[in-house]
């Protein structure tokens, strides 16, 4: 079985409000990308952009990259997925993920305890609820006694896990559909790929900064590169691909609470690698190159408005 190549952008679009995206999803749709993957950490929740989309658009496949497996309750996870699959029958694909002790503890107060595990147990106990079965079920991570999800879907979506190192990554293609990452390059893909397994769908949603200025992007990139890859989960996963040495200096001014010398000791090498940038036609044949490399679906992030946003949405389309 191969998995089909799908084009997909990440949404919301910047400074869009969400009321206002109705023309840029139909104009999404009709450059001919198939997916609209949305987030969720500090800012719109993860499932209305789509929910609006599903009203909107009826070709476009509708993802979560992603959902924190712990800020909603098993059941209400449940029942926010099986509404996607109604609202957008056959057409939704669930991504989930841990997320970060930031988001979950610091900003949602909830304990971050045995991610592998959390994540584990909740695609056991979804792909139990949303075939309909009464569950009564003593997880590792949680319990949950006597719910049966009183929504009937069309079909079991793909679930597909937030993944960066090996563990992860094997339990996406083990017990997921397929796995979702970030800031890796295209030639990082390979490897990622391999712990996830064949037949399995890979999602990347990689960072496009459409300018030529690269000064510009040294400076907005740094900033984007530190607010990630200072998260423990990050920087790992960089050692694991083999930038140990590049992100150590800054994560070592990082601890010491040095932010401004943090930003100065990330090397231009770690930028070109990890953010798409150039002209909206550069962006596009790096976009390519993830793809060429196993990347089944690519999200591209874009950081840019108005007219240069509708330019970089239009160079980015299938070709």
């Amino acid at each position: 079985m191969s998995i089909p190549r799908r084009y997909g952008i990440t949404v919301p679009f910047g400074t869009v409000p969400l009321l206002e995206h109705k023309d840029w999803f139909e104009e999404t749709a009709a450059l001919g990308y198939t997916d609209l993957w949305s987030a969720e950490a500090g800012s719109h929740d993860g499932l209305v952009p789509l929910a609006l989309a599903a009203a909107w658009t009826p070709t476009l496949r509708l993802g979560t990259a992603i959902l924190p497996v712990y800020t909603r309750g098993a059941a209400t996870l449940a029942g926010a997925v099986a509404s996607m699959c109604q609202a957008a029958p056959g057409r939704f694909a669930l991504g989930i993920g841990s997320s970060s002790p930031t988001i979950v503890e610091s900003w949602n107060a909830v304990p971050f305890e045995k991610p592998y595990q959390r994540v584990r147990d909740t695609i056991r106990f979804l792909r139990a609820a949303l075939s309909g079965e009464k569950v009564t079920a003593d997880y590792e991570t949680f319990s949950v006694h006597g719910f049966r999800l009183d929504v009937a879907i069309p079909e079991m979506p793909p679930i597909l896990v937030g993944a960066l190192r090996p563990g992860m990554l094997r339990l996406a293609g083990r017990e997921g559909d397929g796995a979702i990452t970030n800031w890796c390059s295209p030639a990082d893909v390979p490897r990622i790929a391999a712990e996830v397994g064949e037949d399995c769908e890979i999602v990347c949603r990689m960072m496009v900064f459409p300018t030529t200025d690269f000064d510009l992007v040294r400076l907005v990139g740094r900033r984007m590169v530190a607010a990630y890859l200072t998260v423990p989960a990050y920087a790992a996963f960089q050692e694991w691909l083999g930038r140990g040495d590049a992100i150590r200096a800054m994560n070592e001014r990082w601890a010491a609470g040095d932010r401004s010398g943090a930003l100065e000791q990330i090397p231009d090498t770690l930028i070109d690698e990890l953010i798409v940038h150039g002209s909206p036609q550069e962006c596009a044949r790096r976009v390519e190159e993830y793809a060429a490399a196993g990347v089944t679906t690519t999200a591209p992030a874009v950081a840019a408005q108005g007219d240069d946003l509708r330019t970089i949405l239009r160079a980015l389309a299938p070709q």
